[in-house]
């Protein structure tokens, strides 16, 4: 039996967002600040939570949750792309580059099963509001939130479980700006089948999944909303949801493009664009999204501000 020389792979190279070296210092400043931004939205989202009385109810609940999911998504991708605009080629080696994909998959999955929790919140307050004490109550939202992150693990578990069957001995050069599963599929010298299609099954049921659970419950609300006779309530129950629905139009739409699309479709550019909106953007955008367009939000912030200046 013939032998052969294989060189197995103890570091990646990170080839980053583009190979066009003169623009990386502009690239640099634009996600710093949107970094920064994130940071400090979603902590200010917490804390503001957190210390308003008026905002314990599970609405809230979800959202503080899903600040911090936000804060995990965006911490575990724009460190390691602000280090490929310092220096081209961002080395990384095997261990964390595992690291990464499972936070990355573990935040991501976690955003997708808060989404649905929080559309089943606002079902359950439009449609069944005499019933709402006791279908959210603090066991069942804390069930809730226990069970979204419990599933961004089992999936991001069946992702590096995959991951680490595989076998690198060739090419390390990652044409991504993160860990991303598909690139590094690329570069493996033994992949087969299960490891291409169980991470697809995996995504795409918990995709399914919870897409159905967001519909469903919208149009039981719609038909709940258009039921309504008077149109302060109509106006008032649209209100509480238009937050959450563009959360979830934006999210679904670029993961949707990422992981439904046939990959011939689209180029490794186009991935990199639409991963960069879903990885970076968003975590930016949610804190703004749910802080200018809800009422009792921005009414919890005004008396949080004027207390901390009386306090001055």
């Amino acid at each position: 039996m013939g032998t052969e020389n294989y060189t197995t792979v103890t570091e990646f190279i990170i080839l980053g967002l583009t190979e066009d070296t003169t623009i990386y210092v502009i690239l640099f400043i634009v996600f710093l600040g949107i970094y920064v931004v994130t940071l400090m939205g979603n902590v200010s989202i917490i804390l503001l939570i957190r210390s308003s009385p008026q905002l314990h109810t599970p609405m809230y609940l979800f959202l503080c949750h899903l600040a911090f999911v936000d804060i995990g998504y965006s911490s575990s991708v724009t460190p390691v792309m602000l280090m490929g605009f310092l220096r081209e080629g961002t080395s990384i080696c095997v261990a964390g580059c595992v690291a990464q994909l499972c936070s990355v998959v573990t935040f991501g999955t976690s955003e997708c099963f808060l989404l649905a929790a929080m559309a089943y919140d606002r079902y359950v307050a439009i449609c069944l509001p005499l019933l709402y004490s006791t279908n959210m109550s603090p066991r069942i939202c804390t069930l809730l939130v226990g069970m979204s992150y419990l599933g961004g693990c089992v999936n991001a578990w069946t992702f590096t479980g995959c991951l680490l069957r595989l076998s690198f001995c060739g090419p390390n050069k990652i044409n991504h700006f993160f860990c991303d599963y598909s690139p590094l599929l690329k570069l493996s010298c033994s992949h087969d089948f299960t490891s291409e299609i169980i991470p697809a099954v995996s995504s795409g049921s918990i995709i399914v999944v919870t897409v159905f659970i967001i519909t469903l419950s919208y149009i039981y609300i719609l038909s709940s909303v258009l039921n309504m006779h008077s149109t302060e309530g109509r106006h008032k129950a649209f209100s509480t949801c238009t937050s959450h629905l563009t959360a979830v139009i934006l999210f679904y739409g670029t993961i949707t493009f990422i992981y439904v699309t046939p990959k011939s479709s689209y180029s490794t550019e186009q991935n990199k664009v639409v991963s960069v909106f879903y990885t970076t953007v968003i975590p930016m955008l949610n804190p703004l999204i749910y802080s200018l367009r809800n009422k009792e939000v921005k009414k919890a912030m005004r008396k949080l501000m004027a207390r901390t200046h009386w306090w001055s």
